[in-house]
C-alpha cells in the first residue's frame, strides 16, 4: 500500500483535530448552553492541537530540510563530505538522492585533481630546472628544490625579497637577471665554472603581474658539443694543413734539385700560391674567432641596399619599408655579401637572384629581409647542416661563410634561416628585431 504524501498526511491530521475540536465543542454547548463561550473554546483547543499535528506531520520534512541547508553550507566551505541519509520514500527523497550525487561527484573531482596537482609538482620539484616564481613586489611565491638548492642552500625560499636574495650570489648571475630577455651565462658552482641558460617570462596571476624565472644547466651538453667540434676543428686544419705543406715540401726538395733552368721560377709560383691559400685559410678561421660585438645606429634601407650595387648582381623585389632599422652597417653588409654571392654561385641566373625587405604586420615585430634564387635549390642535409661551423659543399670551401653570417644576425637578437623556395632555388631569411 502507498504511503500518503506529506499534504495528505498535513490535511489528514488537521481534519482529524478539527473533528476532535467539534466534538469537545458540541460537549461544551450541551454543558453551557451558551454559543458564544463554545465556539471560543472550541477555538482554544483546536489551535494548539493543530499546531502540534502539523509539526508531527512536517517533522521529517524539516528535518531534511535543514541537512540540506547544513549541506549547502558546507559545499559553499569546500568540505563535500556531509552526506544525508536515504529516505524510505516519498518527494524529498529525490532531493536528498540529489544532492548526495552532488557531493560524490564533488568528492571525486577534487580527488583527481589532487593527484594531478601531485603529479605536477612532483614533476616540478624532481626536474633539474631551477624554478623561481616571483609577484609584483618580488617576493618569491614559490620555487622548487633545484631552486632552493641554489639559492639557499636547500631551505625554503618562499616569502623572501628575490633582490635581497640575490645580494649574495655571483655577480654573473645578478647581471643575467637584470637583462628583460633570455641569456646564456657562466657562474662560479662550488668551485667550477657552469654555464646556464636563464629564460624570462612575464604574466598576471589573479590580475598581479609575476615573473617566472628557469635557469638551465648546459654546462655538460656545451662541453660535449664543444669536443665534437673542436675534433671537426682539427680534422679540418690538420687537412688542408697537410694539403697545403706536402706540395711545398715536395717543390722544396725539386727547387734544390733544379737550382737553374726555367722550371725554378714555376716550383716557387706554386708555392707562392699554396702559401696563400694557407694563409687565406688561417685568416678565415681568425675572423670567425674575433667576431667584434655590433654597432647599431639607424639606416636607411634604400641607402643600405645601394651599398650593396657594386658587388654582384640583384634585383629589389617590392617596396622597401620607410621605416628606418638599426644595426651595425658594415656587418649586416658583410652578411648580405656572403649571401648573395652564394646565390650567385647557386646556378640561378642573374635576374633571378632578388632581394625583399618588409616590415612585419605585427607592431613592433621588426624586419625580415630575403635573399632568393632559383638555383638547383638545397639537398635534406644541406639544409640540414649548413648552418653549422666548417660544413662546407665547394670544393675550396672553408664552411665558415653561412656560420658567421648566423653569428652576426644573432648578435643583433635576429634570426637566419634556410629553405627551399617553392618552384626551385632557395631563400635564405633574415629576421631583425625591430629599433
Amino acid at each position: 500500500m502507498r504511503r500518503p504524501s506529506l499534504a495528505a498526511r498535513v490535511v489528514i491530521a488537521t481534519l482529524l483535530v478539527a473533528a476532535v475540536a467539534a466534538g469537545a465543542s458540541a460537549a461544551l454547548v450541551s454543558w453551557t448552553a451558551s454559543a458564544p463561550l463554545a465556539a471560543l473554546t472550541s477555538i482554544v483547543i483546536a489551535v494548539p492541537l493543530a499546531i502540534w499535528a502539523a509539526r508531527l506531520a512536517t517533522n521529517s520534512w524539516s528535518q531534511v530540510i535543514r541537512a540540506v541547508r547544513d549541506g549547502v553550507l558546507s559545499l559553499r566551505d569546500h568540505d563535500f563530505s556531509i552526506s544525508i541519509a536515504p529516505l524510505p520514500g516519498g518527494e524529498l527523497r529525490e532531493l536528498v538522492t540529489a544532492y548526495n550525487s552532488l557531493g560524490d561527484l564533488l568528492r571525486r573531482e577534487r580527488l583527481d585533481l589532487y593527484q594531478r596537482e601531485l603529479l605536477l609538482d612532483t614533476v616540478i620539484q624532481t626536474t633539474p630546472l631551477v624554478m623561481v616564481l616571483t609577484n609584483s613586489a618580488e617576493r618569491i611565491v614559490y620555487s622548487n628544490v633545484a631552486a632552493r638548492q641554489l639559492f639557499h642552500g636547500g631551505r625554503k625560499l618562499e616569502g623572501l625579497d628575490f633582490p635581497n636574495l640575490l645580494a649574495s650570489s655571483p655577480a654573473a648571475l645578478r647581471e643575467a637577471l637584470s637583462a628583460t630577455g633570455d641569456t646564456l651565462f657562466t657562474m662560479e658552482v662550488a668551485g667550477e665554472p657552469q654555464v646556464y641558460h636563464l629564460s624570462q617570462r612575464r604574466f598576471h596571476l589573479n590580475a598581479q603581474p609575476h615573473r617566472l624565472l628557469l635557469l638551465k644547466q648546459l654546462t655538460r651538453e656545451l662541453a660535449a658539443q664543444e669536443v665534437a667540434v673542436w675534433k671537426k676543428v682539427i680534422r679540418v686544419i690538420a687537412h688542408e694543413l697537410n694539403n697545403s705543406l706536402a706540395p711545398i715540401s715536395s717543390l722544396v726538395h725539386s727547387g734544390r734539385l733544379l737550382a737553374t733552368g726555367p722550371q725554378l721560377e714555376r716550383v716557387f709560383t706554386t708555392i707562392g700560391e699554396r702559401t696563400a691559400h694557407l694563409t687565406s685559410f688561417i685568416d678565415g678561421y681568425a675572423r670567425f674567432a674575433k667576431l667584434p660585438r655590433p654597432r647599431p645606429a639607424p639606416v636607411s634601407w634604400p641607402d643600405f641596399l645601394a651599398r650593396l650595387e657594386g658587388t654582384t648582381a640583384f634585383r629589389i623585389e617590392g617596396e622597401l619599408p620607410r621605416t628606418p632599422a638599426s644595426f651595425d652597417v658594415s656587418q649586416l653588409e658583410q652578411v648580405m655579401i656572403n649571401l648573395l654571392k652564394n646565390a650567385a654561385e647557386s646556378g640561378s641566373v642573374r635576374e633571378e637572384v632578388v632581394v625583399s625587405v618588409r616590415e612585419s604586420p605585427a607592431a613592433g615585430a621588426g624586419f625580415l629581409m630575403e635573399v632568393a634564387d632559383r638555383g638547383s635549390g638545397l639537398a635534406e642535409e644541406v639544409l640540414r647542416d649548413a648552418l653549422l661551423p666548417f660544413y662546407s659543399t665547394k670544393p675550396t670551401g672553408t664552411g665558415l661563410g653561412l656560420t658567421l653570417c648566423r653569428e652576426i644576425v644573432e648578435a643583433h637578437g635576429g634570426r637566419l634561416s634556410i629553405a627551399n623556395r617553392p618552384g626551385g632555388g632557395a631563400v635564405v631569411s633574415v629576421w631583425l628585431p625591430p629599433s
